[in-house]
């Protein structure tokens, strides 16, 4: 675990000034992480767009090019599934505003009608709100622009739409590169929490133990962010022929993800343990030291994410201290909170056992009997 010594700051530098306007460096990151997507929009749009007029002998299909820019767009999420409902959404307002156009023709109040009920009839469709503002944004398009033929612009749609899920699997996303981005960001959180907690016990420092818990409590929201993209990663991992043999390794990635999920969990109650012994400000190095070795070897659980070979270590690791973790041993004089302190790390002790792939039974039949 980095940066354990007695001189941990609490907070870290912020840069400011001239220096932080001319970092360059967040922007540039954000641009290479889209370079991808913004390679799937263009081919699949110019694609679509070429499609429709020169082989169906549309002269402008606008709709072809904007079907296929807003189902595939630059979000996080790219799972086939979620391209294809906007797909549908988006169909379902081009056909809806093509019966108004036919049946009652152009206009501001036909425009008002059309909209009102391909909004009513999205809504009805998903429950999913971009799902119905992308109908009537294609709704607001095809009343608005004219047709050489009634339901063209359907057409054009489809060709988009086609044309967005092809690049969906020959152009694919890279599913692992986001997903161990989060899995990382996860072990970093945690990391930060554990380290500022064992500095809280070393020190008897109650407002950092408070600080501590706190941070423990910001992990949910990474590892919400990390399911997602594993989620994501496996859908197009299993509709792209090339990403298929990444399936295995996503699925381990899940394994790892599901038990520092729990790992997290346990690690917000020994925060709580913390909180609440630190609050006398006595030093209590012994439980402050188990939690740093085993969060050291939460840090190889994470190398282990890029290099499958760092899984031993961390398991090693971590059973090293969960083999002691008998509180009546540890602790013999220790008062009654101590030594719940130390019934609380052994199930963070299970869950990370579990993420180095031992069977829960096996981690948990490690332990010492209480």
């Amino acid at each position: 675990m980095s940066g354990d010594g007695d001189t941990a700051a609490i907070t870290q530098t912020v840069p400011t000034g001239w220096r932080a306007r001319l970092d360059v460096r967040p922007q540039l990151a954000r641009v290479r992480g889209s370079a991808i997507a913004i390679l799937q929009i263009t081919v699949a749009a110019t694609a679509a767009w070429a499609f429709a007029h020169y082989v169906v002998g549309h002269p402008a299909p606008l709709l072809a090019a904007t079907v296929t820019i807003s189902s595939l767009g630059l979000v996080r999420d790219a799972r086939p599934r979620r391209v294809l409902e906007t797909v549908v959404g988006m169909l379902v307002g081009i056909l809806v505003a093509e019966g108004f156009v036919v049946v009652v023709g152009p206009g501001w109040w036909q425009l008002a009608l059309a909209l009102g009920v391909t909004l009513l009839v999205a809504r009805f469709l998903s429950p999913y709100p971009p799902f119905a503002i992308m109908a009537g944004i294609q709704a607001s398009i095809v009343m608005s622009l004219p047709a050489s033929q009634p339901f063209s612009r359907l057409i054009d749609g489809i060709v988009g739409g086609v044309a967005a899920l092809v690049v969906t699997a020959l152009i694919p996303r890279n599913p692992r590169s986001e997903e161990a981005r989060d899995g990382h960001a996860v072990f970093a959180a945690a990391d930060a929490a554990a380290n500022t907690i064992v500095q809280a016990l070393r020190r008897g420092d109650a407002l950092r133990a408070t600080r501590g818990l706190e941070k423990a409590r910001a992990i949910g929201p990474r590892i919400d962010e990390w399911r997602a993209s594993l989620e994501s990663g496996l859908a197009v991992a299993g509709f792209s022929p090339w990403l298929r043999p990444q399936r295995a390794e996503l699925r381990r990635h899940q394994a790892v993800l599901q038990a520092m999920d729990f790992a997290t969990r346990n690690l917000r109650v020994v925060a709580r343990r913390a909180v609440y012994l630190c609050d006398d400000g006595q030093r209590r190095p012994v439980p402050a030291e188990l939690l740093a070795e085993l969060m050291r070897g939460a840090a190889l659980v994470g190398e282990s994410l890029d290099d499958i070979s760092f899984q031993p270590a961390a398991q090693e690791a971590v059973r090293a201290v969960a083999v002691r973790l008998d509180p009546a041993q540890i602790l013999p004089d220790g008062s009654q909170g101590e030594q719940y302190l130390i019934t609380a790390l052994r199930p963070l002790a299970v869950d990370l056992l579990t993420a180095t792939g031992m069977p829960s039974a096996d981690a948990r039949a490690l332990l010492p009997r209480l």
